[in-house]
C-alpha cells in the first residue's frame, strides 16, 4: 500500500501543505493556530502518516538532532548528563544521537564525521581533552559546539562545568576539621581539564590550610578507572609515605582504594579516610558509604543542551560558559584522625 504523504494530510485537514508541515513539527507548531494544529494531528493519525526526518533533513539541511559525544558510557557519571541533554532537547522537538568513543580519537573522529554527513545541527562533547584538534576543526567550520564537564585550552568554546576548585576545597577542609594533615591525592589524567584542575585546587587547598605539599603524596593516574585507583593506592601503601586520608580525583578512583583496603585487611575510615568526587549513583550503598563531592550531573547536561540550542539559533552570539556549584556529601568513609 502507498504510504500517506504530507500532501495527503494537508488535503484531509483542509489546510495548505506548509501549514500541515509546521503543525507536525514540534519546533514550529507554535506558529499554527491550536485548532488547526489539532485538526492536522487528527488527519495524520487517521491516515497513519509518519514524518520522514531523513527527507526533511535533506530538503532543509536541518535535522532537529544533535550529536552527544561520550567517552565511556559504562561510567555512571555520564547517563545523568545524557538524560539532562535529552530532556531539554525533547521539549523543542530535537533528538540526541549518542555515541561512545571509549576515549579513542580515531573512533571519535569517525563517529563525528558520520553525524556531520547526516546534518546534525550541533554537538555536545563530554570527551574534551586540553588539546583537542577535532574540536578546533569543528568550530572553525562553523559547527555549533558545547563542552560539558570539561574544557579545552584552544579555541573559545561554550562549556558547562562544575566549580571543581570549590569542591576540592570543601573536601580538604572536611578532612582537616577531622584532624587529618597528611592527605594524599589520586589525581586524574593531566591532559584533561578535570584532572589538572582538581590537582591544582588540591595543592591550593593545602596551602590555604598551612599544610605541606608533599609530592610523594600526589599520584597521577593514567585514567579515571577503578583499576587506576587501586594501582595508585597500592603504590602509596608500598612506599614509606605517611598519610591518613585520600582525596580521590573521582569516585571510580575511590572505588579502587576500597578494593586495596579490602585486600590488605585495612578498614575505612579506621585506618584511612577516603573522599571521592562526583557522587555517582549507588556510592551511598558501599560499605562504608563514600563521602563525595556532589556534581549536579543532570543539570550539567540540561544546561549544555540549552547553550547548544542558543548557539544554533544565534550563531553570531559570543560564546559563554556556565559554572555550576558543588556540595560535599559526608558519609561513613571519613572519620576523625585515628
Amino acid at each position: 500500500m502507498r504510504q500517506p504523504t504530507l500532501q495527503d494530510v494537508a488535503d484531509t485537514a483542509g489546510v495548505h501543505r506548509g501549514t500541515a508541515s509546521r503543525a507536525l513539527n514540534p519546533a514550529t507548531r507554535h506558529l499554527v493556530n491550536a485548532d488547526t494544529a489539532d485538526r492536522v494531528d487528527r488527519a495524520a493519525r487517521s491516515l497513519g502518516y509518519r514524518p520522514n526526518p531523513i527527507a526533511r533533513s535533506l530538503k532543509t539541511s536541518r535535522s532537529a538532532s544533535i550529536g552527544l559525544v561520550i567517552p565511556d558510557l559504562t561510567n555512571p557519571l555520564f547517563p545523568p548528563i545524557a538524560r539532562g541533554v535529552e530532556d531539554v532537547l525533547g521539549e523543542v522537538g530535537y533528538n540526541a544521537w549518542i555515541v561512545n568513543t571509549d576515549n579513542d580519537p580515531a573512533r571519535e573522529a569517525a563517529a563525528v564525521e558520520s553525524m556531520r554527513v547526516r546534518n546534525v545541527e550541533g554537538f555536545v562533547f563530554a570527551t574534551a581533552r586540553l588539546e583537542h584538534p577535532l574540536l578546533a576543526e569543528l568550530v572553525a567550520a562553523g559547527n555549533p559546539v558545547v563542552l560539558v564537564n570539561r574544557r579545552v585550552t584552544g579555541p573559545e568554546i561554550p562549556s558547562v562545568t562544575s566549580d571543581d576548585a570549590t569542591g576540592v576545597g570543601l573536601a580538604v577542609r572536611h578532612l582537616v576539621e577531622l584532624g587529618h594533615e597528611k592527605i594524599a591525592h589520586l589525581a586524574g589524567p593531566q591532559d584533561l581539564s578535570t584532572g589538572r584542575g582538581r590537582l591544582r585546587a588540591f595543592r591550593q587547598a593545602l596551602e590555604d590550610h598551612g599544610l605541606p605539599d608533599e609530592p610523594a603524596r600526589r599520584i597521577i593516574c593514567p585514567s579515571w578507572t577503578e583499576a587506576a585507583g587501586a594501582a595508585a593506592l597500592t603504590q602509596l601503601l608500598d612506599s614509606d609515605v605517611d598519610f591518613t586520608a585520600v582525596l580521590a580525583g573521582n569516585d571510580m578512583l575511590a572505588l579502587g582504594c576500597y578494593d586495596v583496603l579490602a585486600e590488605r585487611g585495612l578498614s575505612c575510615p579506621g585506618d584511612l579516610s577516603i573522599v571521592g568526587f562526583n557522587d555517582m549513583p549507588f556510592i551511598d550503598k558501599l560499605s562504608p558509604p563514600l563521602t563525595s563531592v556532589r556534581i549536579p550531573h543532570y543539570e550539567l547536561g540540561a544546561e549544555a543542551a540549552r547553550l547548544l540550542l542558543t548557539e544554533i539559533q544565534e550563531p553570531g552570539r559570543h560564546p559563554r560558559s556556565v559554572l555550576l556549584p558543588l556540595t560535599l556529601v559526608v558519609r561513613g568513609s571519613t572519620g576523625p584522625l585515628p
